[in-house]
């Protein structure tokens, strides 16, 4: 067994897709095509230093080796988190790209570069229970026959998902991607020390070694496990704010209620002094010996 840093810290990740052999690795792995060139973009990283919440996000280009041989541009977005998030936060970051005047095809900048997310989740969504989901589109004519071209301005404005569960992996080496993806499986975590795992370096064969030597490297390296120390810090005292924030609102909830039963009982009696008074009134009382009955009571 091999103690390797725990790729589900936003610092470890990083210092991991840093090399590019690894991130080409990985993300040929995950989008089943051969990735011909690849290039980190300049100034795309944002970690749990600047957000609320522990949310990472990478963004490369790269050229992509279809199965017939066709060659072309993408972008890749790559974001992580470990806690369940709002869904907004991650159309923001496409928004983003969708906005970017560094997203549009060189040839011809009428049109922007097609764009694949990629969503690495520490946490589950729903039901699924697949550890790698595939959403891919498809050109549909009126009556749901396939078009097979494409067209740049369609590419330009719709783009695929691939959406990793973390907790889902339990150990699965099926598949060169189950086998790369093995590395964040949190399965492995040591008791005492969250920020390492402990995995079977055995079963990567020939260059997914690489994914392995370079977690390694991040074991070790002081900087980064100081980085990992302070995203504990910091996400402690986040979960230690969002419990105050649902304590809080639990309190405001329970004093809605005890607000909105003493309306209640308010109204009741109210409609109880309207029926009591109306039928003082058919009796022949005087509006001033009623007010004089009620008054005591109300009082």
């Amino acid at each position: 067994m091999t103690l390797i840093a725990n790729p589900i810290y936003d610092v470890v990740f990083k210092f991991l897709m840093e090399d590019e052999r690894v991130a080409k690795m990985l993300l040929s792995a995950l989008l089943k095509k051969e990735i011909v060139t690849l290039q980190m973009r300049q100034h795309e990283y944002t970690s749990v230093m600047q957000n609320r919440i522990s949310s990472f996000r990478m963004d490369f280009s790269a050229k992509i080796k279809e199965p017939d041989g066709d060659e072309h541009m993408v972008l890749i977005e790559l974001q992580k988190t470990w806690l369940a998030t709002e869904t907004l936060r991650f159309r923001q970051y496409l928004g983003t790209q969708y906005l970017s005047k560094t997203s549009m095809c060189e040839d011809d900048p009428r049109f922007g570069l097609p764009i694949i997310s990629i969503y690495i989740l520490g946490h589950l969504l729903g039901d699924l229970q697949e550890p790698v989901i595939y959403v891919r589109r498809r050109y549909l004519d009126y009556d749901d026959r396939v078009i097979e071209q494409k067209d740049p301005f369609i590419e330009s404005l719709t783009h695929d998902s691939i959406i990793v569960q973390i907790p889902c992996l339990k150990g699965r080496t099926r598949t060169r991607l189950e086998r790369l993806l093995n590395v964040f499986d949190q399965d492995y975590q040591m008791d005492e020390n969250a920020h390492l795992l402990e995995i079977n370096e055995d079963i990567f064969v020939g260059e997914e070694q690489l994914i392995v030597t370079r977690l390694l490297k991040a074991g070790v390296a002081p900087d980064v496990r100081r980085a990992m120390e302070v995203e504990d810090e910091i996400l402690s005292e986040i979960e230690a704010r969002d419990t105050l924030i649902m304590q809080k609102e639990q309190e405001i909830e329970r004093k809605s209620q005890e607000i909105e039963q003493k309306a209640r009982e308010l109204r009741q009696r109210e409609e109880q002094v309207k029926n009591i008074t109306r039928m003082l009134k058919a009796s022949g009382m005087s509006e001033e010996k009623i007010l004089e009955m009620l008054a005591s009571p109300i009082g």
